[in-house]
Parts: structure tokens; sequence; C-alpha cells
């Protein structure tokens, strides 16, 4: 219904649109670093605030590389992607580091910025600042393209609600991960059709599930191995639980090497830390579960001649990835935890032997407790300074089981155990500095009855 028809006497603007069209996709907030392009978002805002319209809530950020970090930690706490706003070409630009972290860790974003006024002169809403000239560029998506999975730029403001949902649909689409929308000031500032009328959210598609003839084919090899191992860094913690029933039915150790989500307990008894260069050698068989870098063959070492590798992902070859040449045997395209559990079921039948399962286990008890030992003892309190070791340990000791820990660079995983999914978040491969604090300050936005710590260093 027009605002007219309501007896406002006005109609409603486009940035009306966007806000609720936002809130009906489940955005909580829009975090917004604002600029001249802003004025028709400031009023769609002063307007809900009369009207009771449900709009995402606004947060002005200080920093644009902030933003996108405090989104990044809100989805990590509620599973739902969060919107950034910025200001044209030069808050786009400002943003893209931290864009890029959220790339390579499929983090869905809606992430928008103003476009420098259309218009010269004649419309509501031209360019009436000197850096509406120097502000416009060519293409001003370019230089973050790579980065986003789908870009667009508003040009009629009825299709504003079309252009929310298509954002929405693309980012949350797997493989997630950040869209880019363009809005120029004019088609964001015009009053909508009396007849405008946003179309309810569409269903997103089904994530993928892994094909059951791969699958036996792994329970195959699985069952021949006698030391298969599995490398994981961000299957995450909606696949912990099958990982962990897998892993300890049939004594298969499991690193999670550069962790960046809780894959598996610390405490788990097939948990063999987060570097795989021992192990490496002796696996026969090898397990690769959402990992990029599965090892780094310069530094820790390749799989030895003769090895299977299987590797399980969204995306297990890692396309958007210029350079990659890690073998693969078997390639499974899902997510870790339909294929893990498809995995666990078909294994029952297999009839993988009990005399291996159980030497296997022997042998992994053997290292776990040499490592818990060796751990131990190098966390323990230095009289002349504060080790990373001890510190590590004291932070995880003092924080507790439920605190949710953001790490860029300085914690000791090996000295830090974590038990439960969703406490501990580490810095994306692609390595953007000064994602831990703002990432943390979204967690504990989205969720403030958490204990929110975040570790630090290396110039972040």
């Amino acid at each position: 219904m027009s605002d007219t028809a309501a007896g406002s006497g006005r109609k409603r603007i486009a940035a009306e649109a966007f806000l609720e069209s936002l809130s009906a996709h489940n955005v909580d907030y829009l975090f917004a670093n604002p600029g001249t392009d802003f004025p028709p978002v400031v009023e769609a805002y002063g307007r809900a605030s009369r009207s009771n319209a449900k709009v995402p809530t606004p947060l002005v950020i200080p920093h644009e590389n902030l933003a996108v970090a405090m989104a990044h930690g809100a989805y990590a706490m509620t599973g739902r992607p969060q919107a950034v706003m910025l200001h044209v070409n030069v808050g786009t630009a400002n943003a893209i580091n931290n864009l890029l972290n959220l790339s390579r860790d499929r983090v869905p974003l809606i992430l928008a910025a103003g476009r420098t006024p259309i218009a010269e002169k004649g419309k509501f809403g031209s360019r009436n600042r000197p850096i509406h000239w120097g502000q416009e560029m060519f293409d001003q998506a370019a230089m973050l393209r790579e980065a986003v999975k789908w870009d667009y730029e508003l040009r009629t403001p009825e299709q504003v609600g079309d252009v929310v949902a298509r954002a929405y649909e693309v980012t949350m689409t797997s493989p997630r991960g950040p869209v880019y929308l363009s809005l120029p000031r004019e088609p964001l500032s015009t009053d909508l059709p009396d007849e405008y009328q946003a179309d309810k959210p569409r269903s997103v598609p089904s994530r993928p599930h892994a094909d059951p003839a791969a699958i036996e084919t792994l329970v195959r090899w699985i069952a021949a191995a006698r030391f298969p191992l599995i490398v994981t860094t961000s299957s995450g913690g909606e696949a912990m639980e099958a990982l962990g029933r897998v892993a300890e039915a049939y004594a298969i150790p499991v690193v999670t090497h550069r962790q960046l989500a809780v894959c598996l307990p610390s405490s788990h008894p097939m948990h063999l830390g987060f570097d795989p260069t021992q192990l490496l050698p002796q696996a026969d068989l090898l397990i690769e579960i959402e990992c990029d870098v599965p090892y780094m063959p310069n530094v820790q070492g390749s799989p030895a001649a003769g090895c299977k590798v299987a590797t399980i992902g969204e995306d297990p070859a890692f396309v958007r990835y210029p350079m990659r040449s890690f073998q693969s045997d078997l390639s499974i395209t899902a997510i870790a935890a339909s294929a893990l559990t498809a995995l666990e079921q078909a294994l029952a039948s297999a009839g993988v032997s009990a005399d291996a399962i159980a030497a296997r286990r022997t042998s992994v008890a053997e290292r776990k407790a040499a490592r818990a030992a060796a751990l131990a003892k190098a966390s323990q309190p230095d009289e002349k300074r504060i080790t990373p070791a001890y510190l590590s340990r004291m932070i995880g000791e003092i924080a507790g089981v439920d605190a949710v820990i953001f790490n860029e660079y300085s914690l000791s995983q090996d000295h830090c155990p974590r038990e439960k999914a969703d406490t501990y978040f580490g810095l994306s491969s692609a390595g953007g500095l000064g994602w831990g604090f703002g990432a943390a300050l979204g967690a504990k936005l989205a969720a403030p009855e958490k204990l929110v710590v975040a570790v630090l260093g290396d110039g972040a």
C-alpha cells in the first residue's frame, strides 16, 4: 500500500523498500559508514521509526573494514547473512581487505554501496558536491569483482525488492559468499508506484549432497587402508558430531590443520592436533574435508607414494584459487555434514577389520598421550617470562568452555583446547589483517549473553 493511500500525504521511496526487503530476508543489522549517497537511507529510517516498519537495526561504524568484520561475527553467531552499506567507490575500497577474508571463508554478506549520482543536473538527487564528479568510476564494482559472487547496480526504483531478493539468493546459495550491490542516489530517492509490492523471499537452492557411488568408493578405501588420516580446516560445527563418530568408530586420526572453526573437540580420542607433518608419511589414505591447504609440500612434506587422496567439500577443487596443485584421486562435492553422515551409514555394513581398527586405536592413543604430556610441559609457567604456550593455556582456562574466541594469529590452539562448536574462529586463509576485533564485536552484538574474546597480534 502506498503512503499516500495510507493518509500520510507522501509516497514511499525506494530506500524504504530496500530496508524492508532486507528485513524480510532476515537481515538483522545494517552496518553503515555513510556519505553523501545516504540521504535516502537516512530518510527511510526516519520514516520507519514513525510507521513501525520492520527494518534492520542501523549501526554507524567508523571504518568500512571494521563494518565488514562485524557482519562476519554476527553471521558466525546467527547463521543469518548481514548487510553493510558504504560510501561509493572510496568506501568500497576501504572494505576490500576484509571482504577478501569473507570470500575465502564463504561467508554470505550483502555489501551495498552508494554510487555517485548519475545525473549532473535536472533530477531529484542529482549531483551537488564536487566529489560527485571525482568519485564516479567507469566500473565501480571492478575493484572487488574477484572477491564477490555477484554484483549489480540498481537501475529503477521498482526493482529494488527484486534486487535484494536476488542478492540474498546468490549470497546464500552454495558455496556461500559475499555479493555487491551499488545504489545510485536518484533511483534510491525516487517514489515507488502506488501498486508496488515486493515479492516474498524465494527458496534458496538446497546444498549439495554426496554422490552415493563416490561414498561407496571411499568406504572401500577406508576398509583397505592400514593408516587412514583425516585433515580438515573448516568442516565446522554442523559436521562435528558425525566426524567424531566416524573417527572414533574406525580409529581414524584427525588433524585440524589451520583450523578456522572448531571441527572436533580437542579432547576427542582421535584428535591429534593441528599439524599433519608427522602423520603424512605413514598415511596410505588421506581424507581432506573442507581443506584448501591440507599440507604445505615445501614445509611439511607430502603424502607417501601410493597414498590415495579423497577430498570432500562444497567446492573440493577450490576453483576460485588461481593455482592449487594438491593430488586428488576421489573428489566428492557435498557439505561436510551430509557427506560424513552418508559415510557413517555406508561404513556400518562395510566389514572393516576389527583387528585393524584396534591396532590403530592403540597407536593413536599412544600418540595422543605423548602429545598431551609434551603440551603440558611446554605450557608450564616460566619464572622469567610469559611464554606464548602458557598465555594461550591461561586464556583457554580463564575464558572457559562456553566463551567464543576470535583468534587473529597470536593464540596457540595446541594450548587452548576448545570442546564446543562455534567457540573458536580463526583468521581466513586470505590473511587480511584487522578482522579479529571487528568479528568479535559483531559476535557480541548478535549474542550479548556470550563471553567473547579477541586475541590479536601481528599488526592486527
